[in-house]
């Protein structure tokens, strides 16, 4: 189920974005990135449609997905 990201406080939303990239790893290959920017850039992915905030019921846990890849599941 999609969660859509203007029902959740801007708090909230960073604290998953930011627990989203601590969960991805840190390695960005030949340029070290910020914590605080990639958590920016994952926010502004899912304020832009480019990725959607995921609830799973089977699983209980929240994810944030590419759009492209969860439309291409659900069909």
């Amino acid at each position: 189920m999609i969660i859509p990201i203007d029902e959740i406080a801007a708090e909230t939303l960073h604290n998953i974005a930011k627990e989203f990239v601590l969960r991805e790893g840190t390695d960005y290959g030949e340029i070290e990135t910020e914590l605080s920017t990639k958590v920016a850039q994952v926010v502004s992915q899912l304020k832009s449609g480019e990725a959607l905030l995921v609830y799973s019921e089977l699983h209980d846990t929240v994810d944030i997905r590419p759009a492209r890849e969860y439309r291409d599941e659900a069909q």
